[in-house]
């Protein structure tokens, strides 16, 4: 399975590069800079240098073309600006579903927030409010598209060591946390099996091995 990841040099896209390289598949990331590249290779992954900010869906596809799926795993990042919130967590998930599209890749995995789906909370900062209104536009606009999608909305994120144990719902979670690697775990799975398609799942830690509780998904595509 030939796999490309946009944000390829975020952590739980080096995460999931190694795990899917474990098993003998093929991780091609985005990044937008060459210098992250031996990164990547650490990681088993192959590097794409793309800036999905200064591309074009055309130029995306060019990448995607021969993949069996694409993971939007990218984000402005915890330091940046509302308007990189707009530009990438809601213009390069844009952009890599319409590239996705293009080049015929029907998987498509978009790793989104817990939160997204409804207004951020009264008194939020600028920033968190941009970021949960540019998750749920994107979350939108990919359930508009004819892919095979899965959205996973994500609990606070933890460097902690992966548990390889996850609460994983069709329905809405109590706020929680899980680590990075067991996120990455949960999207492998997620290509491995294709199920969820169509599917919006929030995620946190819990007491269900990974394999367990995306197996409980599996099944025809399904919209929601």
């Amino acid at each position: 399975m030939r796999v490309v990841i946009a944000g390829g040099h975020g952590k739980i896209a080096l995460l999931l590069s190694g795990l899917l390289a474990g098993q003998g598949d093929t991780a091609v990331g985005l990044i937008r800079s060459e210098a992250h590249t031996a990164d990547l290779q650490a990681a088993g992954a192959q590097a794409a240098v793309l800036d999905l900010e200064h591309s074009d869906a055309a130029q995306v596809a060019r990448v995607l073309e021969g993949a069996d799926a694409a993971v939007f795993a990218a984000g402005a990042g915890p330091g940046s600006g509302a308007q990189r919130k707009y530009t990438v967590d809601l213009g390069g998930a844009v952009l890599l579903a319409q590239a996705a599209q293009h080049a015929g890749v029907r998987r498509f995995v978009q790793i989104s927030s817990m939160g997204a789906g409804r207004p951020a909370p009264a008194g939020s900062d600028e920033s968190w409010t941009a970021y949960i209104d540019a998750k749920t536009r994107a979350e939108e606009d990919l359930r508009a598209r004819d892919l095979d999608f899965t959205i996973l909305r994500p609990g606070g994120l933890t460097a902690e060591p992966g548990t390889g144990l996850v609460t994983l719902s069709a329905g809405s979670l109590p706020r929680g946390t899980v680590p990075r690697r067991d996120v990455a775990a949960v999207v492998m799975w997620l290509l491995s099996t294709g199920a969820a398609a169509g599917l919006t799942l929030e995620l946190t830690g819990g007491a269900t091995p990974v394999s367990e509780a995306v197996a409980a998904f599996a099944g025809p595509a399904r919209g929601q």
